[in-house]
């Protein structure tokens, strides 16, 4: 809180600011400041078991800049929200008891004022008749097209089994079917960002959003197909760009025997498996 409200040892409480700080931003700040350093991996523990406290009590927020930022974004900053910020600022003047109280009185109201910020970017979509809320983002948004529009196209009729967001790795996961299908899950991190399963074809979709990393190249075939050694289910293994801009800048790392869809020329697919169309290799 102190990095946030940019207040040094020797800094008035009054004299606090509101800038927008990056977590390694924060680490600096606590380093110079306050002599305490942190390993560069603890990032991920500072904003789990702090700064998501901080945000769902309308202490901070996320991207004050930028809302629509992707949660994975390496410019995702914090900022201190304006109340948060006015509060600080009286600490230790004779108006602190007041402000504390008009704060702590309007805590509620707070949180659902900023809660309401977040909901108003994030990105929804309906899956297997229920609807979901996606964190923002343009790797959500063509996790939606994946779902809304690759399905109903070339998978009609599958079922959502897995879906990942980038604020909650396992939104939804149908375990019973995957246990069904034989798909054993040994490692959550190795999973694509959508499964899709055809009941009527027995094929499993394993589709990988691309919007910055991550295509089906061979090394993701072998780490998918490590959990399906067993499985009794067809696999078709896809990846979906946002557009043809992004599908060039990868084309080199695809692997054979997988498919191509671009979302912004949804009718149509990309086959890099010589004779066959669209269906599984097993």
């Amino acid at each position: 809180m102190l990095a946030l409200a940019n207040i040094e040892e020797t800094t008035d409480w009054e004299n606090a600011t509101n800038p927008n700080l990056r977590i390694v931003d924060m680490m600096s700040f606590m380093r110079a400041h306050y002599g305490k350093g942190y390993e560069p991996n603890t990032r991920e523990t500072i904003r789990k078991d702090t700064l998501h406290q901080f945000v769902a009590a309308a202490v901070a927020e996320r991207n004050p800049d930028s809302p629509n930022r992707s949660t994975n974004s390496p410019k995702t900053c914090y900022g201190l929200t304006r109340e948060m910020l006015h509060l600080i600022q009286s600490y230790g003047k004779q108006a602190w008891q007041r402000h504390l109280k008009d704060f702590t009185g309007k805590k509620g109201t707070l949180i659902e004022k900023y809660k309401q910020q977040r909901d108003m970017v994030r990105v929804p979509v309906v899956v297997n008749g229920q609807e979901f809320n996606l964190s923002a983002g343009d790797h959500n948004a063509l996790q939606k097209a994946i779902i809304e529009e690759f399905a109903q196209r070339f998978a009609k009729g599958a079922e959502v089994l897995y879906l990942g967001d980038t604020e909650n790795k396992d939104l939804l996961k149908n375990r019973e079917v995957f246990e069904k299908l034989n798909v054993v899950i040994t490692d959550h991190d190795k999973l694509p960002d959508v499964i899709l399963y055809s009941p009527a074809n027995n094929w499993l979709y394993f589709i990988e959003a691309v919007t910055s990393v991550g295509p089906i190249s061979v090394k993701r075939m072998e780490e998918i197909r490590a959990m399906t050694t067993a499985c009794i289910a067809g696999e078709i293994y896809v990846t979906a760009f946002p557009d043809r801009k992004t599908y060039k800048r990868f084309v080199d790392e695809l692997a054979w025997e997988t498919e191509v869809w671009i979302a912004d020329n949804p009718d149509h697919m990309i086959h890099l498996n010589g004779d066959k169309f669209l269906g599984p290799r097993n």
